[in-house]
């Protein structure tokens, strides 16, 4: 029976190590029995500020604490692609409502806004995504490489980057330093 994650957090095992995924938390926009796509909330880009984003699509902004917020990686996929996550208050031209407080946009007229200090009041902007094709997220999970999860929008939105992981994990009352690195089956 098919169950989906859509509005859960995905939590890496200690186990996994894939660089792409190695204690990361991922929110699940899109989960159905075609596959699923996430987007990674814990993994800042080193040397990419949304102001420089919003210079290379012409936009202007006049308010340095936009200009000097994080992007993430969002994923291996399309990381040329930027994705931004918030708060519902707006429909905006390309926008995928996945609850009633999280919102996924992909279109600029979004970015105009939050250069404008117009946007939403909540805000996650990645560049690329997470893909999973039919069954290898469940496959995956069988595999004991994820925990999973509902969302909380004061983790995604306002708890320090580096504190995501293990609060993510708390929510389901596991204590992800408490686990083996170790994988296998009863």
């Amino acid at each position: 029976m098919f169950t989906s994650l859509k509005n859960h957090f995905l939590i890496a095992m200690p186990s996994l190590m894939d660089p792409h995924f190695f204690r990361s938390v991922t929110y699940i926009c899109e989960h159905t029995e075609n596959g699923g796509i996430g987007i990674v909330i814990n993994q800042p880009l080193a040397n990419v500020r949304l102001g420089d984003i919003l210079e290379q699509m012409g936009f202007r902004t006049n308010y340095p604490e936009i200009s000097g917020r994080l992007v993430f990686n969002g994923g291996p996929v399309q990381k040329e692609r930027g994705f931004i996550l918030h708060s519902p208050e707006s429909t905006w031209e390309s926008t995928l409502k996945i609850s009633d407080t999280i919102s996924l946009s992909t279109s600029p007229d979004i970015l105009k806004a939050i250069a404008l200090n117009q946007g939403p009041t909540h805000t996650l902007i990645a560049l690329g995504f997470a893909h999973w094709e039919a069954g290898q997220l469940e496959q995956e999970m069988s595999d004991n490489a994820w925990l999973y999860g509902p969302a909380n929008v004061d983790i995604l939105f306002h708890m320090a980057i580096e504190t995501r992981w293990r609060a993510a994990a708390a929510l389901m009352g596991v204590d992800v330093d408490r686990l083996s690195s170790d994988i296998g089956h009863a």
